[in-house]
């Protein structure tokens, strides 16, 4: 064991594998600090060789948190391959369950995983800190947000069939199956509940973050530019739009930005000691093109929200920082749930849409295009999809930019100063570690789908005899 490496492993409460190691200086004050993911998974690669109609329901599987995501992005890029503009109905259901996901992702973050550490406290007994221990001290605050999360879930179950992987459904050119009446009543008549909890829980926040002062200046609080997809107004958009990129003084950097070009803004860069990219802004260049996606970018790149009770709290979230500008990252949490209360409007708005419950949903036509691109806002952030396809429709080439991955600049940031904070060596509690964790746990990382190193894959490979002793060890 390295006496001047502290590592926390595994990062608990995320979804995914990842550990953090914090080094230290000769007199132990922490130097720096690495987020690593530690596994590996490589859709890019075996996609080769797959139908392009296909690749919809096989990339949803690189996520059980954020399927619909996947699915989306998919589908635009195969939308692209055969070029055909989807109904309209088709693109309303495809919004419509992409407003589920995200409403059940938040409440799944925001209730279930950092609940715990906001409400029970950073320095709790660990043993209960945790969703049963939340539970037992805030009874009623439980219900809420399984209850919300079960609204998102349900949104997904009853347009697309299934709550998870719904590949069936959504196909190149639209989806398979309309939505019927009795179905879209259920969704209309349940949404009230979901719409108050959400107010009730912004509320409770609200009053609660002035206890956090010290938290907001020190978890992950730094200038960087942030980027996010919004409407032809500037305002938030999760499904279509353009890409606006954010200056860290608030000033547009770049502006309705073509997403199918997404290659000439973006670089991808890789370290050895980590699986996952590092995304970076190419007119600034690496490392220094750093840069957020996820709600708290959306907010920061959205000069308005687009429903009446979101845009109301996109005013006082924007209150928060110099310039319109929100730079903790412990706002994230902040940011979710007013993203899930515009998701709810909406869905409101969509359910209550005429055509919505149309049977014209599948636009059918073949091979027209030797490439397609997809881009949609998953709940932790931009996700790019990118296909090359031969004359048969067979994949040549893929590229996903998962959402996670545009972070990672940020992860480290954010552990890095949060460690050298907290973390006092001489004298370790698990309360400092927590810390750490903590911050990771604000960006809602999704690690599984995130795993696309460029490169070699470092491997490790031990020779250990029947006495457990090392004898002979090579590394790539």
């Amino acid at each position: 064991m390295n006496p001047k490496v502290i590592t926390i492993h595994p990062v608990t409460r995320i979804e995914g594998h990842a550990k953090v190691s914090i080094f230290l200086n000769d007199d132990n004050s922490v130097r720096d600090a690495r987020f690593q993911v530690i596994d590996f998974r490589g859709f890019e690669k075996f996609c080769d060789g797959r139908p392009f109609y296909e690749m919809p329901s096989i990339t949803a599987r690189a996520c059980g948190i954020c399927p619909v995501s996947h699915l989306l992005a998919s589908a635009q890029a195969c939308d692209e391959v055969v070029r055909v503009n989807i109904p309209y109905t088709a693109e309303l259901l495809r919004r419509l369950i992409h407003m589920g996901q995200l409403i059940q992702s938040h409440a799944l973050n925001f209730f279930h995983l950092s609940a715990p550490d906001l409400l029970l406290g950073m320095d709790s007994e660990p043993s209960k800190r945790n969703i049963l221990g939340l539970a037992a001290e805030y009874p009623e605050l439980a219900r809420k947000g399984i209850r919300l999360r079960k609204f998102g879930q349900e949104i997904i179950e009853n347009v697309a069939g299934k709550r998870i992987h719904s590949g069936d459904w959504i196909v190149p050119g639209g989806v398979k199956v309309p939505l019927n009446r009795e179905k879209r009543d259920y969704l209309k008549n349940n949404l009230p509940e979901a719409l108050k909890v959400t107010q009730e829980t912004l509320a409770m926040w609200k009053n609660y973050l002035p206890k956090f002062e010290e938290d907001i200046e020190n978890f992950g609080n730094f200038p960087s530019y942030y980027m996010g997809l919004v409407t032809h107004s500037g305002g938030l958009e999760h499904y279509r739009g353009t890409l606006r990129v954010v200056a860290p003084d608030g000033s547009i950097m770049a502006d309705h930005l073509n997403p199918q070009k997404y290659h000439e803004y973006i670089g991808e860069a890789s370290e050895d000691w980590s699986y996952m990219k590092f995304p970076y802004l190419k007119k600034v260049g690496y490392p220094e093109g750093l840069y957020r996606v996820g709600a708290l970018a959306r907010l920061n790149v959205a000069s308005h929200c687009g429903t009446p009770l979101a845009d109301e709290e996109l005013k006082e979230f924007k209150k928060l920082g110099k310039d319109g500008v929100v730079t903790s990252t412990f706002h994230y949490h902040y940011a979710r749930l007013i993203e899930t209360l515009f998701c709810l409007e909406r869905t409101k708005e969509i359910l209550e849409d005429s055509e919505v419950l149309s049977d014209n949903i599948w636009a059918k036509a073949s091979v027209s295009s030797s490439e397609g691109v997809g881009v949609a806002e998953a709940p932790r952030g931009t996700l790019i999809h990118h296909y090359r396809v031969d004359k048969n429709g067979l994949i040549t080439w893929t590229n996903m930019i998962i959402a996670t991955e545009h972070n990672n600049l940020a992860f480290n940031k954010a552990v890095t100063q949060v460690a050298k904070k907290y973390v006092k060596a001489n004298k370790l509690h698990e309360g400092m570690l927590n810390r750490v964790e903590a911050v990771v746990r604000a960006f809602d990382p999704c690690l599984s789908c995130a795993t696309h190193a460029v490169g070699n894959m470092p491997l490790e490979v031990q020779l250990v005899n029947s006495e457990g002793k090392v004898v002979d060890r090579i590394v790539r």
